[in-house]
């Protein structure tokens, strides 16, 4: 009886979305095509036609020029870097909050969502009161001659408290929905914990870790405002591709900030074409099931 008003339910509301006036359905699709285009469309075309603007040869040299070679290769160590070790910790944490009770479980899932309350710029400013010379750890860095600011170490402490929520947070409603019984099953058949993650939790998780690890990626590439107070702006040795952006715009050299920060935008194209395929795949692997 109850599958029935369900199913009749379903069919009903099913009936009246096939039943939308044109009308209304030409006003939704209008207005959602109309902000894209806006908001997404025009400013990416403005971006590509201004880097192509002095032609190609001008591009090319604005992307193989010392300053942004370097640019683009400390923002592809630090993401290298921050990626996995925030997949290590979101699965770590992930399975900590859906598997254990423990005191001050509600706190650490509540920490999880900090990066997204505070400014990054905030995050910037606790890693220099924390690593600064006049800071607690300052004198004793300095004496061991150990540099985290303005360096590469400081860069990657201030993205990696950027993007640690992404892995975690992607992880944990997917393991609150799977349950623990599989696992279990594994275990009274006497599976060893490495053995019951390899074989039974990792795959699946495998499709919600990967979402999580491509948008920590693109974040991790694209932060700015934390590493904008870490970094120094050292040209050729600091600046990551957004900074050298801002390097580049504040000299007035128009052309050559958007031939690079179109290079930020085509990976953000590949982010998203590689975060689609997995949302695929993924979706082909729950039809067949």
């Amino acid at each position: 009886m109850g599958n029935a008003v369900a199913t009749g339910t379903l069919s009903a509301i099913t009936t009246s979305r096939r039943e939308d006036p044109l009308a209304v359905r030409i006003m939704l699709i209008s207005v959602a095509v109309l902000f894209l285009t806006i908001f997404l469309i025009l400013p990416v075309s403005l971006v590509f036609h201004e880097a192509l603007r002095k032609g190609f040869a001008f591009y090319h040299l604005a992307l193989i020029e010392p300053a942004a070679l370097s640019a683009i290769m400390l923002t592809l160590t630090v993401a290298l870097i921050c990626v996995p070790v925030n997949t290590v910790f979101g699965i770590m944490a992930a399975y900590a909050i859906t598997r254990f009770q423990f005191r001050g479980k509600g706190l650490l899932t509540a920490f999880l969502d900090i990066p997204f309350a505070v400014s990054p710029v905030i995050a910037g400013l606790i890693f220099v009161l924390l690593f600064g010379k006049q800071g607690p750890l300052g004198e004793w860095l300095w004496a061991h001659n150990i540099k985290i600011l303005f360096a590469l170490p400081g860069i990657v402490l201030a993205t990696i408290f950027v993007t640690f929520p992404f892995v975690a947070r992607e992880l944990i409603p997917l393991m609150h929905e799977m349950g623990a019984e599989e696992e279990e099953s594994a275990i009274m058949l006497g599976a060893g914990g490495w053995q019951m993650f390899r074989r039974v939790t990792l795959p699946n998780i495998k499709w919600g870790l990967l979402y999580g690890m491509v948008i920590c990626n693109a974040r991790a590439m694209g932060e700015f405002g934390a590493v904008s107070v870490v970094s120094g702006h050292i040209r050729g040795l600091t600046n990551t591709i957004p900074l050298h952006v801002e390097v580049l715009y504040n000299e007035y050299n128009f052309a050559a900030s958007f031939a690079v920060a179109s290079l930020l935008v085509f990976l953000a194209f590949v982010t998203l074409c590689v975060k689609t395929f997995v949302g695929w795949i993924y979706r082909r692997e729950q039809d067949g099931r």
